[in-house]
């Protein structure tokens, strides 16, 4: 099996990769927080830094990138060919509105002619190797199948599939019986993405889905950084590690961001994940969020972490 870690913006930027792979060695691939190239520039400076090799060091790192323009992507993939990557992957599968509304990632599935379209122009346009990661339609599993279809004509990298639709957003259960046929008949290796938050959920997936080779995780590994180590059988998140990673991270953040506040927005967006390892701690997790210093956050930290072995953890 190979554990691909998917692109969640905002948090899984070159700082928390690395940190990650400093800890919890061992995915094959990191996926970076999509691209949005403009007609102007391809990167803003910030998207820049995210993929600079330099900052991506010791694993292998696929640029996301999501537009519905083919001579921007094409543009892209230029620049980061003269970077040195070799492959790149076209978000089909964001479900954000802002995103949808300008025909982007889960939004261009409405489009099937357009995108068929815009595939043909990518393909014959670039030597990189291009996957994919899509929803199975906008609004009706029903879609995936011309959806299916139209990227059997290309030569995918691979395929990475999300089993809901553009309007479940993260609701709903995947759909199984999309993602079975999928692995029936798509040309391209299939890799699965969706809700495998622990290891007997991922236990449960393999059994339905012997044949599977491939798996995105997301939001799990975010609530537990460990959970392919887990998954893997070489041990459980302790709570010693927890602190070792929750800590270097917040000083690397320290590092390239001015003042509390900026580090403190940062770490809190991972603690709506993290907290879920603590349970019903309902009243150290409101000091977390509550802390308005950094002193008093790593306080409210330690609190919490404090009840690590009362609970069972």
């Amino acid at each position: 099996m190979q554990y691909y870690f998917a692109p969640m913006e905002g948090i899984t930027g070159y700082i928390y990769r690395n940190v990650h792979h400093r800890f919890f060695p061992g995915m094959d691939k990191y996926f970076s927080p999509f691209l949005s190239p403009g007609t102007k520039k391809t990167m803003t400076p910030r998207e820049l830094r995210d993929i600079l090799p330099e900052n991506n060091r010791g694993y292998t790192l696929i640029p996301q990138i999501l537009t519905n323009k083919p001579e921007d992507f094409l543009r892209l993939c230029r620049d980061l060919e003269e970077y040195g990557y070799k492959e790149v992957n076209l978000n089909l599968g964001c479900p954000s509105g802002t995103v949808v509304s300008k025909k982007k990632g889960a939004g261009f599935l409405e489009y099937p002619n357009e995108l068929d379209r815009f595939l043909e122009e990518i393909f014959a346009g670039t030597d990189l190797e291009i996957s994919v990661k899509t929803r199975i339609g906008k609004e009706d599993p029903e879609e995936f199948e011309q959806l299916l279809e139209i990227y059997n004509k290309y030569p995918l990298k691979e395929l990475i599939i999300h089993p809901r639709v553009q309007t479940d957003y993260y609701k709903n259960s995947p759909d199984l019986e999309v993602f079975a046929m999928a692995l029936e008949k798509a040309k391209a290796p299939v890799c699965y993405n969706g809700d495998l938050f622990t290891p007997e959920l991922y236990k449960e997936f393999c059994k339905r889905f012997p044949q599977a080779e491939r798996v995105m995780l997301g939001r799990g590994l975010l609530r537990n950084p460990a959970l392919v180590q887990e998954i893997k059988g070489e041990g459980k998140l302790d709570k010693e590690t927890f602190l070792a990673f929750h800590d270097a991270l917040c000083q690397e953040y320290e590092k390239v961001m001015s003042g509390d506040k900026n580090v403190l927005f940062k770490m809190k967006e991972l603690w709506f994940y993290m907290g879920s390892l603590f349970g019903e701690n309902k009243k150290a997790m409101k000091k977390i969020k509550k802390a308005q210093h950094l002193p008093e956050y790593r306080e409210a930290v330690r609190e919490l972490a404090a009840l690590w072995r009362e609970t069972g953890l």
